[in-house]
C-alpha cells in the first residue's frame, strides 16, 4: 500500500481535487488513496451518509494522517529515553491543537487508523499506539532512509502488535539474571579493588543482556560468527558475562599477576580480547570474539570489519549474513572521531562490503569531563548515520526490555537489508572517567541526580514485582547466588589460578608459531619451476582475442609477452607473477589501495578496460581452474579506515596475501594510529600475529616534500623484537621472493615495502628469469657485480631509488673503486650477510649513502644498530621536511650528493 505519511499540513483544496477524481474515475487515483477513500465511503454508508460534498470529517481524516506522519518523523524528539536528564525542548510538540484536532475528537473513529495497522480506530487508540511506538522508551529516526521497502518494513515491525517482542516468564527471568550479573560484578569489583581502574559499565548495565540477546537471536537468524569491537568501558563485563571468560582470570589481572608467557609485554586488562565457542539456548553453535584494542577510540572499528570480511570470504563462501560486526561506540567518540565517517562511507563499497555493522552507542552523556553539548554540533551523537541512510534507534538504558526489543529489531533489519543500523542506548556513567576520577568537579548537577538514581537491576526487579511476574524474594535469591559465585571464584583465584596470555594460535592459526631471530638469518627458497613460471606468465599476459581493448593497454601486454621470450621481467611482472604463483598454490591474494588496479604510476594494469566500455577484464582471474581468488580493489580515498580494514582481514586469514598500497608513501601518516597501535605492537601487547604487506612508494624525485618519503625512519624507530620487516626494493626478482616468502614461512609478521616510482621503468630495474625459478630466494643484501673486491676502496651501502642515481654516475665515470651495495632488507638487519660482505672487502671503507636528510631515512636506525664495521653517512643535511619543493633545487642537491659519494 502506498504511504500517505508525507501529507503533513496537506492543502484542503488539493485533497478535494483528489477526492473528486476518485469519485469520477477511481482508476486514475493512486492505490493508497483509492483504498483510503473506499474505507472512508464505506464508513459513511454505515452511518447513513449520502452527500457527495467533501464533509468536515474528510478534512479531519487528513489531519489525523498529518498527526501520524509527524509522530513517525519527529516522535523521537519527544521520547522518554533519558533516564537522568530532562530532554531539550525542540518545539513543534505533537499536541492535538497543532494538527487542527481537539479532545472532542479523541473518541471519534477514523479510517486513518488503518495507516498504523489498527483498521478503523478512535483517535485515542491511534495516539496510544503512536506514543508507545515512537515516544516512550524507544525513539526512532527512519523516515530519511528513503527506500520504500525499508520504510514499509520498519513501519510494519514497529507499529504492528504481532511483530512486537513479547517477553515470556522464562525470558524475563533470564533477563533478570543477566542484568543481576552485570550489576553485581561491577559492585563486587568496586568493593574488592578499591580505586583501581576498570572503566565500569555502571549506568548502562542493560548492555549485557542486550549483547546476550544479540547472540541468541542472531544465531536463530543464521549468524555463526560475532565479532565485537569496543572501547574499554564495560569490556570486563562483556568478556565475563557474555563470552564466559573466567572471573578468576579477571581477578588475577586486578591483582597484577603477570602472564605465564614472559615473551610478551601485555596490556592493561580492559584492552585485552577474548574468543569463545558458545552454544545458544536453542542449541546453535556460534563463535564470539571481542577484539583487543588500544585506547585510541574507534580505531578498532575498521579492524573488526576487515576481520568479518575475511571470515565471510574464507569460512562462509562470501555469505555476509553469517558474520556480524558489532561496533560499540561512546557518545563523544562516535561524534568526534572521523574514522566513523570513513568506515560508513566504505560500508557499501564492493571492496569493503560485509553486510552492514550493528552499531551500539553506550551513551553516558559525557566525554571524559566534557558535557554532551560541548562534544558535538548535531542534535544526536549518531547523526553521522544519516550519511548512509542507516536507521537509528534511541532507547532508554534503564528499560532493559526496551533495550532488548530494540537490538533484536535492529539485528533483524541488518539481516534483511545487509546495511548498517545504529542503537543509541542512553544511560549514564556512575563514576568519573575512571574509578579514581571525581566527576562532581565538572558535572555537579548531573551527578547529584545519578547518586539518587536506582540501578537498572533494582528498576527491573521492582517492575517484575509490581506486575506480579517475579516476586522480590526470587530476585533477592538470584542476587545471593551470584554473589556467592563471585566470592568463591575470588578465593579460588587467589589460591591456585594463574593468568594466561590470550593466544592467537588456534583455529585458522593452527600450525603457525612466533618468529625467532634464527628465522632471519636466511630466507627460505621461494623459486618456482621454470615451466610453471612460463605457463603462468603467459596466462596473465594473454588478452581475449575477440575483445578490443584500449590500444596502449594492448601494447603494454604485448611488451609483457615479449619479456617472456626475452627471459627478463620488470617490476610489474615480478609483482604480478608473485600474486599469480601464490594463487596457483591455493593462497588467496587481496590488494587494495587508491588506484591499485592500474597503479599510481600506471605500471600494474591488473585490470584492463574494454575499449569504449565500462567492462573490465582481470587477467589474474584466468590462470587456471584450480587457482585461489586474486582480488585487487581501488579503495576509497582513505588511509586510516582502509589500512585498518586490511589489517583486520589479514589478522583473520593467515593463508592469504593481504596488501595495502598507499598512493604515495607520504600519505601513510594518515593511518598512523593503525601503524603505531596495531602493526607495530599487537604481537607484544595482545599476542596477535599479522602478515599484512604495506606498499609505500618512496623516493625523492623533485615532486616536493609531500611526494617523496614514506618516513621510513618512523617505521624503523618502532622496529624491535622481530615485530615487522622493512625492505626497500630495487630488484623485481627480490620483490617477487619477498611477497612469496611472506606466505612460505611458518609465522606471520607485517612487511613494509618501500616501493619504487621512477625506477619502475628504469632499464636496470629488471631481473633475469633465472632469478625467479627453483632454488632461488630473497636476497637481503645485493652486492655489486660490476666491480671486483680487490679494486674497491669504498663500499657504499644504499637502498631504493638512490641506487639508480648512483649507479649511473658509477658506470658513466667507470668508478670500479666504488662498490654500490644494496641493503634490500633494513629490518631485521641482516647481520650475517653484512658480516660476509665486510669480509669480502677487507681494505675498503664503508659508507651509508641516502638521499633523505641525515635525521631521516635509515641512518638514525643504522647509527644505533649497525655494528659490523665502522660506518659513516653521506646524506642531505638535517631538515624538518623530507625534501625541497623546487625541482631545480632538488636536481642541484642530488648532483652534489652524488658527487660526495664518489669524491676521492
Amino acid at each position: 500500500m502506498a504511504d500517505l505519511s508525507f501529507l503533513v499540513n496537506a492543502d484542503p483544496a488539493v485533497l478535494d481535487d483528489i477526492y473528486e477524481k476518485y469519485r469520477q474515475e477511481p482508476g486514475t487515483v493512486d492505490e493508497g488513496w483509492r483504498r483510503f477513500f473506499e474505507g472512508f465511503e464505506f464508513a459513511r454508508s454505515l452511518n447513513g451518509g449520502v452527500s457527495h460534498e467533501t464533509p468536515e470529517e474528510f478534512q479531519k481524516e487528513f489531519q489525523v494522517i498529518n498527526l501520524i506522519a509527524a509522530y513517525r518523523q519527529r516522535g523521537h524528539l519527544f521520547t522518554k529515553t533519558n533516564p537522568v536528564r530532562k530532554r531539550r525542548d525542540y518545539g513543534g510538540k505533537l499536541t492535538l491543537e497543532n494538527f487542527g484536532l481537539s479532545e472532542s475528537d479523541l473518541d471519534r473513529t477514523f479510517q486513518a487508523g488503518s495507516r498504523v495497522g489498527l483498521g478503523p480506530a478512535t483517535l485515542r487508540e491511534i495516539i496510544r499506539l503512536l506514543d508507545e511506538t515512537y515516544c516512550h522508551s524507544v525513539g526512532v529516526e527512519w523516515i530519511f532512509t528513503r527506500d520504500p521497502k525499508v520504510l514499509e518494513w520498519l513501519q510494519d515491525r514497529m507499529e504492528s502488535n504481532r511483530n512486537r517482542r513479547h517477553f515470556t516468564l522464562d525470558a524475563k527471568r533470564h533477563t533478570l539474571k543477566m542484568l543481576t550479573q552485570a550489576v553485581l560484578l561491577e559492585k563486587f569489583l568496586h568493593q574488592r579493588f578499591v580505586g583501581q581502574k576498570r572503566f565500569s559499565l555502571e549506568g548502562l548495565e542493560t548492555f549485557v543482556p542486550a549483547m546476550d540477546a544479540i547472540v541468541e537471536r542472531g544465531a536463530v537468524l543464521g549468524i555463526k560468527d560475532f565479532v565485537i569491537g569496543m572501547a574499554h568501558r564495560g569490556r570486563l563485563n562483556i568478556l565475563t558475562n557474555v563470552l564466559g571468560k573466567d572471573y578468576r582470570h579477571i581477578f588475577n589481572e586486578f591483582e597484577g599477576k603477570q602472564y605465564t608467557d614472559a615473551q610478551f609485554s601485555g596490556d592493561v586488562k580492559y584492552h585485552l580480547g577474548h574468543s569463545a565457542d558458545k552454544l545458544t539456548s536453542t542449541g546453535l553453535p556460534v563463535h564470539v570474539t571481542v577484539m583487543p584494542n588500544p585506547s585510541h577510540l574507534e580505531a578498532i572499528n575498521p579492524v573488526v570489519t576487515g576481520v568479518c570480511r575475511a571470515k565471510s570470504d574464507s569460512r562462509h563462501d562470501g555469505d555476509h549474513h553469517k558474520v556480524l560486526p558489532i561496533l560499540v561506540h561512546g557518545d563523544s567518540a562516535i561524534a568526534g572521531q572521523g574514522i566513523v565517517y570513513e568506515l560508513l562511507q566504505m560500508s557499501q563499497v564492493d571492496a569493503y562490503k560485509n553486510g552492514g555493522s550493528l552499531h551500539i552507542v553506550l551513551n553516558n552523556q559525557v566525554g571524559f569531563t566534557t558535557n554532551y553539548i560541548e562534544a558535538r554540533s548535531s542534535t544526536y551523537c549518531t547523526d553521522v548515520a544519516k550519511t548512509t541512510l542507516s536507521p537509528v534507534f534511541h532507547v532508554n538504558g534503564d528499560d532493559v526490555e526496551a533495550v532488548i526489543y530494540t537490538v533484536e529489531l535492529a539485528l533483524e533489519f541488518r539481516q534483511e537489508f545487509q546495511r548498517d543500523v545504529f542503537i543509541d542506548i542512553l544511560g549514564y556513567r556512575k563514576h568519573g572517567h575512571n574509578e579514581g576520577d571525581e566527576p562532581r568537579f565538572t558535572q555537579p548537577v548531573l551527578y547529584k541526580a545519578i547518586a539518587a538514581h536506582a540501578d537498572p537491576m533494582q528498576i527491573y526487579a521492582q517492575k517484575l514485582a509490581d506486575e506480579g511476574t517475579i516476586a522480590a524474594d526470587e530476585s533477592k535469591q538470584i542476587e545471593k547466588e551470584f554473589r556467592g559465585q563471585l566470592e568463591h571464584d575470588f578465593k579460588t583465584a587467589k589460591e591456585v589460578f594463574e593468568t594466561m596470555a590470550p593466544s592467537f594460535l588456534k583455529d585458522r592459526w593452527d600450525g603457525y608459531r612466533w618468529a625467532k631471530d634464527k628465522d632471519f638469518e636466511q630466507s627460505p627458497e621461494t623459486g618456482v619451476d621454470p615451466k610453471e613460471l612460463r605457463r603462468i606468465a603467459q596466462a596473465i599476459t594473454k588478452l581475449p582475442e575477440d575483445v578490443k581493448f584500449f590500444s596502449k593497454l594492448e601494447r603494454i601486454f604485448a611488451d609483457r609477452r615479449k619479456m617472456i621470450t626475452e627471459g627478463r621481467f620488470d617490476w610489474a611482472m615480478g609483482e604480478l607473477l608473485a600474486y599469480a604463483t601464490l594463487a596457483e598454490e591455493g593462497y588467496r591474494v587481496r590488494l587494495s589501495g587508491q588506484d591499485a588496479k592500474r597503479g599510481t604510476f600506471s605500471h600494474r594494469h591488473s585490470m584492463v578496460r574494454v575499449e569504449d566500455s565500462d567492462a573490465e577484464y582481470y587477467p589474474l582471474e584466468h590462470i587456471s581452474k584450480k587457482q585461489a581468488p586474486v582480488e585487487i580493489y581501488n579503495s576509497t580515498l582513505s588511509e586510516y579506515g582502509c589500512l585498518g580494514y586490511e589489517y583486520g582481514y589479514s589478522m583473520a586469514q593467515p593463508k592469504a596475501l593481504v596488501l595495502w598500497e598507499a598512493q604515495f608513501g607520504d600519505f601513510v601518516n594518515g593511518a598512523q594510529i593503525i601503524v603505531d597501535q596495531f602493526i607495530a605492537g599487537a604481537e607484544q601487547k595482545w599476542r596477535r600475529a599479522n602478515g599484512l604487506v604495506m606498499l609505500l612508494p618512496h623516493g625523492s624525485e623533485g615532486q616536493g616534500p609531500e611526494h617523496s618519503s614514506c618516513r621510513v625512519e618512523r617505521f624503523l624507530e618502532m622496529c624491535a623484537e622481530n615485530n615487522m620487516q622493512v625492505i626497500a626494493g630495487t630488484s623485481p626478482a627480490n620483490f617477487f621472493h619477498a611477497l612469496r616468502r611472506q606466505l612460505h614461512r611458518p609465522f606471520r609478521i607485517p612487511l613494509i615495502v618501500l616501493t619504487p616510482k621512477s625506477p619502475l621503468r628504469h632499464p636496470l630495474c629488471v631481473s633475469p628469469v633465472e632469478e625467479f625459478t627453483t632454488g632461488t630466494r630473497y636476497q637481503e643484501v645485493l652486492d655489486d657485480m660490476w666491480t671486483t673486491p680487490k679494486q674497491v676502496k669504498r663500499v657504499v651501502l644504499c637502498m631504493g631509488k638512490f641506487y639508480f642515481d648512483l649507479v649511473k654516475k658509477q658506470r658513466d665515470a667507470e668508478r670500479k673503486d666504488v662498490a654500490l651495495v644494496r641493503l634490500e632488507q633494513i629490518h631485521p638487519l641482516p647481520k650475517k650477510q653484512l658480516a660476509e660482505l665486510v669480509a669480502r672487502y677487507p681494505k675498503a671503507e664503508f659508507v651509508w649513502a641516502q638521499e633523505e636528510p641525515e635525521n631521516q631515512g635509515c641512518w638514525p636506525f643504522l647509527l644505533r644498530k649497525f655494528d659490523v664495521t665502522t660506518l659513516r653517512v653521506i646524506s642531505r643535511p638535517e631538515s624538518c621536511a623530507p625534501s625541497v619543493g623546487f625541482p631545480d633545487l632538488h636536481e642541484k642537491e642530488l648532483a652534489a650528493l652524488v658527487e660526495r659519494v664518489f669524491e676521492k
